[in-house]
């Protein structure tokens, strides 16, 4: 019984750490993350505010092998859930053939399919950065 009381402690104490951690957020960061990205104007009027807008950077100068890495590797290196493996190209080859061509693989990977959700993780990937991917893990 004093083995389970230890257990119970211990995923308490965790979960409590967790929750502290998750709510020690300021104020500032919070007014940052809900803020308005732009405003309207009416023609004819000024805008009280000029709002500039950057591009989102993540995307920038990423390899096919840093979106397989980060985004892929985890069901397609083990080939979880029947994923295609990694360098499995007869697999591949046959998953191209019966969706039209590698253009096939790459609509079904923007939709996604059974557990895999839409763009696999990568919902900031392009869809020539999703090819990449695919022709690295393919090898096609």
């Amino acid at each position: 019984m004093n083995l389970l009381k230890k257990i119970l402690v211990a995923q308490a104490t965790v979960l409590a750490l967790w929750a502290a951690s998750a709510q020690a957020t300021t104020h500032e960061e919070i007014a940052q993350r809900i803020k308005p990205i732009g405003v309207v104007c009416v023609q004819g009027d000024e805008c009280a505010k000029t709002v500039a807008v950057a591009a989102p950077a993540a995307s920038a100068g990423r390899s096919a092998d840093d979106i397989v890495a980060t985004h892929c590797s985890v069901c397609h290196v083990s080939g979880l859930l029947g994923a295609p493996k990694v360098g499995d190209t007869a697999d591949w080859q046959a998953r191209a053939d019966a969706q039209g061509g590698l253009d096939g693989i790459l609509k079904t990977a923007i939709s996604g399919v059974n557990a895999m959700p839409p763009k696999g993780t990568c919902s900031d990937c392009s869809d020539d950065e999703l090819m990449s991917a695919i022709k690295t893990m393919s090898k096609l």
